[in-house]
C-alpha cells in the first residue's frame, strides 16, 4: 500500500489524473491522498469534477492521463481486484423498483456470490445497521428519499468492501434524514471502513471528515485536515462551546483567558463561538475554563463556518 505525505497508509492515492468528455476537459492533473480508516470529503461545485473522480476510483472510467490507486491496485489495469475491495454508492438510484428491500439486498448479495446462511446473516446485519429491518417488507418504490439512501447505501456495503465511494449521498434528505445517514456513516469508521464522500454541503463535511479536498474546474485547490484550513483563509482557531443551559459566567470566564481573541453568542442557543491564537493558548485550556466557571459541557467542536470560507476563497463564482 502507497503512503500519504504525512507517512499514513494511504487508501487512495491519485496523481496526475486527466479525464476530457470531447473536447471539454474535466480533471486536470487532480491529485490527492485518503488515509487508510478515515472519512474523507471531496468538496467542489456542479461541473467541478467530483463525479468523474468518483467513476474514475470505482472503474467506471478509464483515467486518460495520470494514475489511481486503490489500495496500491492501478484502477485500469488491476480493476477487479479493485472492484472486491470497494462500494460505490451512486448519485441516482439503480435499485429494482418492484422489489422488497430485503429481495434487493438479497438479489445484491447473490450477485456478489454469498450463499446460504453467509448471504442471510450479511442481509441481516445490514438491515440492523441501517435500521430498515422494519421496512424489509416494504416495495422499494414506496420508500421515502431517506429510506432509499439508506438501501442504497446497505446495497454498497453488502459484500463487506473496506472502501465506501459515496456521491451526494445526502442530497435531497431533510434535516433529520440527514443527521441519521452521518450516524451510520460514523457507526462505518468505527467499524474500519474508510469513507470517500462527495458533496457540497460544506458545514455537514466539517463535523463529519477527518480530512478534505477542495476541487474547482478539475483542479485540486486544497488537500488536507479540516484543521489546516485555518490557515489558508487567515484565521485563528475557531470552536463552538455549547452548553446544556444557559450560564453567562461561562462566557465571562472565556472572555478572561489568555488568547481567547472574542466570544460571539449564537443568537437562540446556549452556545458560543470564540476565536483564540493557539500559541497562547489551547483547547484543554478553554475545556477547563468552562468546567472551573460552573457550566455543564454539552459539546465542543470546531466552527464549521471555516470550511465554508475557505470554499467561497478558494473556488471561483460562476458554471464552468
Amino acid at each position: 500500500m502507497t503512503k500519504t505525505d504525512d507517512g499514513t497508509d494511504a487508501v487512495v492515492q491519485v496523481r496526475g489524473l486527466c479525464y476530457s468528455y470531447k473536447t471539454t476537459p474535466a480533471l486536470k492533473g487532480v491529485a490527492f491522498s485518503v488515509a487508510e480508516q478515515c472519512i474523507h470529503g471531496f468538496v467542489g461545485p456542479n461541473g467541478a469534477g467530483k463525479t468523474t473522480t468518483l467513476k474514475i476510483l470505482a472503474t467506471l472510467l478509464k483515467p486518460q492521463g495520470g494514475q489511481a490507486l486503490v489500495f496500491g491496485l492501478d484502477v485500469k489495469r488491476r480493476y477487479r481486484q479493485v472492484r472486491r475491495r470497494i462500494g460505490f454508492m451512486p448519485d441516482h438510484s439503480g435499485l429494482y423498483q418492484d422489489m422488497t428491500v430485503f429481495e434487493c439486498l438479497d438479489f445484491f448479495a447473490a450477485a456478489y456470490g454469498l450463499r446460504g446462511g453467509r448471504r442471510d446473516r450479511a442481509v441481516g446485519d445490514l438491515l440492523e445497521l441501517t435500521d430498515m429491518a422494519g421496512r424489509k417488507d416494504s416495495l422499494v418504490k414506496g420508500l421515502s428519499r431517506g429510506m432509499m439512501q439508506r438501501l442504497n447505501l446497505a446495497r454498497a456495503l453488502v459484500h463487506d468492501p473496506d472502501l465506501l465511494l459515496l456521491d451526494e449521498p445526502a442530497s435531497g434528505l431533510d434535516p433529520r434524514a440527514r443527521i441519521e445517514l452521518t450516524e451510520i456513516l460514523r457507526e462505518l469508521s468505527r467499524m474500519g471502513k474508510t469513507v470517500f464522500i462527495s458533496s457540497h454541503i460544506l458545514s455537514e463535511l466539517a463535523d463529519l471528515c477527518d480530512s478534505v479536498t477542495i476541487i474547482d474546474r478539475g483542479v485540486v485547490k486544497y488537500s488536507g485536515s479540516v484543521r489546516g484550513l485555518h490557515s489558508l483563509t487567515g484565521e485563528h482557531a475557531s470552536y463552538v462551546v455549547t452548553l446544556e443551559d444557559e450560564h453567562p459566567p461561562t462566557q465571562e470566564a472565556l472572555e478572561g483567558l489568555e488568547g481567547v481573541l472574542s466570544v460571539t453568542k449564537v443568537e437562540g442557543q446556549s452556545s458560543y463561538r470564540l476565536a483564540f491564537d493557539r500559541s497562547k493558548t489551547d483547547t484543554n485550556a478553554i475545556l477547563r475554563a468552562v468546567l472551573e466557571s460552573g457550566g455543564r459541557l454539552a459539546s465542543f467542536r470546531e466552527d464549521t463556518r471555516v470550511l465554508s470560507q475557505a470554499f467561497m476563497e478558494l473556488t471561483e463564482p460562476g458554471v464552468p
